[in-house]
């Protein structure tokens, strides 16, 4: 089965499916808003699932050569005590690769370069999509109308295609917390690949790349839409009483790298990912939290199980059918799984509540927190052919 697929949005998500689209016989455009597509944001983790979900799309050795493996790391106390550790040689072992980190500019890089540039259009917003003719779905933008016999809405959380599909749904709520994030300007010393330390009400963590820089965030509780005018002072602040590296990345940052982002998710799970020839993929699906890592696997998975179901269903409407059977159940159940693991990690608060916490996982046993990983990164991906 072959055909013309519009992608609307050029995040991770719309570029990964419409790489797989592509490799089974699909012409594909992708229609991304900003003026360019985006080089923007800090740093990012791919458990063994979103990396197994890059070989079937036929990038995963270029992601594997530009990310740095996370072997070393875990979670810690603001004092600098280890809660639980994290052993990515063992997880190498049960999963065939460890986790990885790489920069979020650098991996849509990659995802771009296996597309034709001719294939991305830029400063183009899909306003509405027309359904009214069952064999063609138009979409329209503010430059015209496109004509395809697919859709895939990545637009993101805030995605208007999504609301225009299913108008009764509540749309995207705020978690409670909000993020702030960098990269550091210069490389810096750290003794591992990868940390979160917790306070009460907030979360410190980093992501070491091959290039001896790190990506730092910083998750508060939070009302929505407060902004700090110096938010990299309003982080030292914070933070630089908690142990080291964390005042070093700090130092190592420039005031103007600092994002800051309310975290909003999907917490009323859609009743469908499809409507007629209109598929929802990535955060457009389920946006969550980002507490388990696994907001970006998920939509590298949704790419994947989507490219696989066009290119061995007999016919549009089953493979559509395959796709909302397979990715719904398994993302909506992460999503949910990540809102519990904020609950009782970063957003806990209450001081007896945070010292039962910490004393449960000091005493769980190390594998406690190898199985926690494998409970949503051991999935097994798809053939496309």
């Amino acid at each position: 089965m072959g055909g013309t697929a519009v992608v609307i949005g050029g995040g991770i998500g719309g570029l990964a499916a419409a790489i797989g689209l592509r490799s089974v016989g699909w012409e594909v455009t992708v229609v991304e808003r900003a003026p360019v597509l985006g080089d923007a944001g800090a740093g990012i983790s791919l458990h063994a699932n979103g990396i197994r979900a890059l070989d079937v799309l036929g990038v995963g050795e270029a992601v594997r050569a530009a990310a740095r493996p996370q072997y070393t790391g875990g979670t810690r106390v603001p004092g600098g005590g280890w809660l639980a550790r994290m052993d990515g040689a063992v997880l190498e072992r049960e999963l065939g690769m460890p986790i990885v980190g790489i920069p979020r500019a650098a991996l849509h890089r990659l995802l771009r370069a296996a597309l034709p540039p001719e294939s991305l259009v830029v400063r183009a917003e899909a306003t509405s999509v027309d359904r009214s003719d069952p064999s063609r779905v138009r979409v329209s933008t503010g430059d015209g109308v496109l004509e395809a016999d697919l859709v895939v809405a990545a637009d993101g959380v805030r995605s208007r295609l999504r609301a225009q599909l299913f108008p009764h749904h509540p749309g995207p709520v705020y978690s409670g917390s909000t993020v702030l994030r960098a990269i550091t300007r210069r490389p810096v010393e750290l003794d591992t690949d990868f940390e979160l330390t917790w306070g009460g009400g907030a979360e410190f963590g980093h992501i070491a790349f091959t290039d001896g820089r790190a990506e730092w965030h910083a998750v508060l509780n939070s009302p929505p839409g407060v902004r700090h005018t110096d938010a990299l002072a309003e982080m030292r602040h914070r933070f630089g009483e908690w142990h080291d590296p964390i005042p070093t990345l700090l130092d190592a940052t420039c005031p103007d790298a600092v994002l800051h982002h309310d975290i909003h998710e999907l917490a009323a799970p859609l009743p469908a990912f499809t409507a007629g020839r209109v598929v929802l993929l990535g955060d457009a699906a389920h946006a969550m939290t980002p507490n388990l890592g696994q907001g970006a696997c998920q939509a590298l998975e949704d790419a994947a199980v989507l490219a696989a179901a066009l290119a061995t269903e007999p016919t549009l409407e089953s493979a559509l059918a395959r796709y909302d059977t397979e990715r719904r159940p398994r993302s909506q159940s992460v999503a949910r799984a990540a809102r519990q693991a904020g609950r009782m990690g970063q957003q806990l608060r209450n001081p007896l509540a945070v010292t039962l916490r910490n004393t449960a996982l000091r005493l769980a046993p190390s594998r406690a927190t190898v199985r926690a990983i494998l409970r949503h990164a051991d999935w097994t991906p798809p053939t496309l052919r």
